[in-house]
């Protein structure tokens, strides 16, 4: 039987998985709910490279990066629209501490491909104590919105996008393929982000998902182009909105509602950034995927070699799916080892 695939979720995962497969002309259908809000178009798109509180080089960075922008330059050609946008990242440190920290860090070998040679030269009129910072290259920002939609209907003029809101047990598998709606597949690969905890073959990998709320706000920056950073990331849009993130919320009842207190605390955070007034216009929330102590993980079921699965990218989605997307399905059409980083059934119970 030829290869044809199915996909179930057109998030920033399964999106990547249909153009991988587009580019190698296998067959395929991707199904999504066609929700509303959902993690990959809430998200940012954010691609930085130096991260966290730890101040260090975003795993195998260089590695997605360079993959990331052939593959979104790729799409724009395609689709005759731009998705991804190089821009400058200015990471400004808290406080003593993190100075202190990143004195250290800055002289590491890993970070001087990253590092700008020239001090960000912030306006004192904007921004609160900008000395007190770094400039970085190879960061971008992905319109995660527009390449979704774009890519959407691409896949529909090629009659391979369905809505759906698929249930695992109306995918029937078995040694000769696999089945939904009466059509016929060599494999169902799914991308569903967070919900696939409830899948009942999947119900042993170790989600550990969290609730992540972004703002967008009005305040005159002065021109100010590039991604700030000082306790929380404010992006400048093409379009002229400025977006502000973001929250890690554990424990949560609405996957699309933030609470009071985390509005607050990242509105009060975004004042220690800006000297200049900012109003808050609109919130936004959903929940990324993330998998216990693991960057991402993408496999076959260990009895279900038929069902296979992409998910757990957290706020690296826009990053990491590309690579991810192509790596699965060459181990899926071609049969190479899958990198043991990410192996789902290195997780299996």
């Amino acid at each position: 039987m030829s290869p044809r695939i199915l996909i179930i979720g057109q998030g920033l995962a399964g999106t990547a998985l249909a153009w991988r497969l587009w580019e190698r002309e296998v067959p395929f259908v991707i199904v999504d709910r066609d929700e509303a809000i959902t993690c990959s178009k809430v998200a940012a798109g954010l691609i930085t490279p130096i991260t966290g509180m730890r101040l260090t080089v975003s795993w195998r960075y260089a590695l997605f990066y360079r993959e990331a922008l052939r593959f979104y330059r790729g799409c724009g050609r395609r689709l005759k629209q731009r998705f991804l946008f190089p821009r400058g990242y200015v990471r400004l440190l808290k406080n003593e501490q993190e100075i202190a920290k990143w004195e250290k860090r800055r002289r590491d070998p890993d970070m001087q491909p990253f590092l700008h040679r020239q001090p960000p030269q912030l306006n004192a009129d904007v921004v609160h104590n900008p000395q007190n910072g770094f400039q970085q290259r190879h960061a971008a920002w992905l319109d995660t919105t527009a390449y979704l939609q774009a890519s959407r209907a691409f896949f529909e003029s090629l009659d391979s996008w369905r809505k759906a809101d698929v249930k695992p047990d109306e995918v029937h598998d078995d040694a000769q393929g696999v089945t939904w709606n009466d059509q016929s597949f060599t494999h169902v690969i799914w991308a569903q982000g967070w919900s696939a905890q409830h899948h009942p073959l999947l119900h042993w990998v170790p989600f550990q998902s969290a609730l992540g709320t972004i703002l967008t706000v009005t305040a005159d920056l002065h021109g100010e182009k590039r991604i700030l950073n000082r306790g929380c990331w404010l992006l400048p849009r093409n379009d002229g909105t400025l977006r502000a993130g973001s929250t890690y919320e554990w424990s949560f009842a609405d996957q699309n509602t933030p609470s009071p207190t985390q509005v607050q605390e990242l509105e009060a955070t975004l004042q220690t950034l800006l000297k200049t007034s900012a109003q808050i216009t609109a919130t936004q929330s959903a929940v990324r995927p993330i998998i216990k102590n693991r960057q991402a993980l993408m496999g076959t079921h260990p009895s279900h070699p038929r069902v296979a699965f992409l998910n757990g990218l957290g706020s690296k989605g826009s990053l990491r799916s590309p690579w991810l997307a192509r790596h699965l399905l060459e181990h899926l059409l071609d049969g190479t080892a899958l990198d043991e980083a990410f192996d789902l059934q290195q997780n299996s119970v």
